[in-house]
C-alpha cells in the first residue's frame, strides 16, 4: 500500500514542530504556523529522496528561526524602552528636594514647630518619634547618631510642618547641643522608668534647657520651658527605679510628665497632644486624629490651594512624611539664633558658648 506525497511531507513537518516545542517552550505560534502550513502546501514530487526532505526541513528550520530571532530583538528592544519610560515617570514623581513649607510660602511662621528630642541611650527615643510618624514599633536595637524627621500637615484648611530631631550624637558635645536647644521651640525628654541614671540625666537637660532659653530672651530667672517628658518603658514587669513621686519632686508639678510604652502605644496620645498644645499646634497633629498620605498628594493639595485664602478646607486632617527631610546646616541654625536673639537684646557673645 502506497502513502501519498502529502502524507510523507507531514511527518517531518510534525517532527519538526515538535522539536521547537520542546526546545522552546513554545506552542504553535502566530510566528510558526504560516510558515509550517506554506510548507505543507508545496508541491513536492512524489517517492521524494531523503536528501530532499532533509533540505525542505533545513529551510523550514532557517525560516522560524530568522522569524523568532526577529520577534525576540523586538521585544528586547520594547521591554528596554518601557523600562526607560517607567524610570523617567518614576523619577519625575518623585520630589526634588525637602520639602519646606516656609520656604515656599505655604504657611506662617507660627505653623512651624520643632522639637528636640534628647535623652539617655536605650531610652526608646527613636520608637516614640516612629509612633509620631505612624510607623510600627522595632523591636531591634541599633544606636541612633542623629534622626531629622519631618511631617507635614493639612487641617482645617491650613498648612502644618512640624520637625522632629534627635540629638542623641551631641550627648558628648555641650556646644552642638546647646545651638540645638536654642533652636528648639519644644521638647520631649525621654527616660526609661528601670534606668535611674537615664532620669538623672534628664533632670540635667531640664536644667539645661531653662538655662539656655533664659540667657536667649535676656531673663534674670529661668522661665517655665516647653517640655515634656516620658517615663518610658512602662510595660516592663522588672521593678521600677523611678516612682512618679519621685519624678515630680525632683521636675516640678509644672512640667508635663507621662508614663509611656513605645512598645504597646501607653501614654502616647497624651504625649502628642501635650507638645501640639505647648507648641501652639492643633490636637489634629496626633497620629490617631489624621489621615496619612503620600507626599505627592500633599504637594498637590497644598498647590492647589494657594491662593485660595478666602476658603476653607472641608477635608479631613490629614499628613505627610517627608522622605527627603535633612536637619539644616549648623550655619543656618546659628544664623536663626541670632536673629531670635536681636528680638530681644543684642547679644554680646555666641550663645552656644
Amino acid at each position: 500500500m502506497e502513502v501519498n506525497a502529502t502524507q510523507k511531507m507531514y511527518l517531518p513537518v510534525d517532527g519538526i514542530l515538535g522539536m521547537f516545542n520542546s526546545l522552546t517552550g513554545h506552542h504553535e505560534s502566530d510566528i510558526m504556523r504560516p510558515v509550517l502550513q506554506s510548507a505543507a502546501l508545496t508541491t513536492v514530487p512524489q517517492h521524494p529522496k531523503v536528501s530532499n526532505i532533509s533540505k525542505t526541513s533545513m529551510g523550514i528550520i532557517k525560516t522560524v528561526k530568522g522569524r523568532m530571532k526577529h520577534q525576540d530583538k523586538r521585544a528586547v528592544s520594547l521591554s528596554r524602552s518601557s523600562s526607560s519610560v517607567n524610570r523617567q515617570v518614576s523619577t519625575d514623581r518623585l520630589p526634588k528636594r525637602s520639602v519646606d513649607l516656609l520656604e515656599l510660602g505655604l504657611t506662617k511662621r507660627k505653623n512651624c514647630l520643632r522639637i528636640v528630642v534628647l535623652g539617655a541611650p536605650k531610652v526608646g527615643k527613636t520608637n516614640i518619634l516612629q509612633r509620631f510618624l505612624g510607623k510600627d514599633f522595632e523591636e531591634h536595637y541599633e544606636p541612633t547618631s542623629e534622626d531629622f524627621h519631618r511631617k507635614l500637615f493639612h487641617i482645617g484648611g491650613e498648612a502644618y510642618q512640624i520637625d522632629l530631631l534627635d540629638a542623641a550624637s551631641e550627648r558628648d558635645f555641650p556646644a552642638k547641643r546647646r545651638l540645638s536647644i536654642l533652636t528648639g521651640d519644644t521638647f520631649l525628654l525621654v527616660f526609661s522608668l528601670d534606668d535611674r541614671e537615664s532620669f538623672d540625666e534628664v533632670c540635667q537637660r531640664l536644667n539645661e534647657i531653662k538655662a539656655a532659653k533664659a540667657k536667649l530672651l535676656n531673663l534674670k530667672h529661668p522661665a517655665r520651658a516647653p517640655v515634656v517628658i516620658c517615663g518610658n518603658k512602662a510595660d516592663l514587669a522588672s521593678p521600677r527605679a523611678v516612682r512618679r513621686s519621685e519624678v515630680m519632686e525632683a521636675l516640678g508639678e509644672d512640667v508635663a510628665f507621662f508614663e509611656t510604652s513605645a512598645k504597646d502605644g501607653t501614654g502616647m496620645e497624651g504625649v502628642f497632644r501635650a507638645l501640639a498644645t505647648l507648641g501652639g499646634l492643633p490636637d489634629e497633629t496626633s497620629p490617631s486624629r489624621h489621615q496619612t498620605i503620600s507626599i505627592l498628594s500633599y504637594q498637590s493639595m497644598c498647590i492647589g490651594q494657594r491662593g485660595r485664602r478666602g476658603s476653607r478646607g472641608l477635608g479631613a486632617p490629614c499628613a505627610a512624611v517627608e522622605p527627603l527631610a535633612r536637619r539644616p546646616s549648623f550655619t543656618s541654625d546659628l544664623r536663626l539664633v541670632l536673629r531670635s536673639s536681636t528680638k530681644h537684646n543684642k547679644p554680646e557673645r555666641c550663645h552656644i558658648q
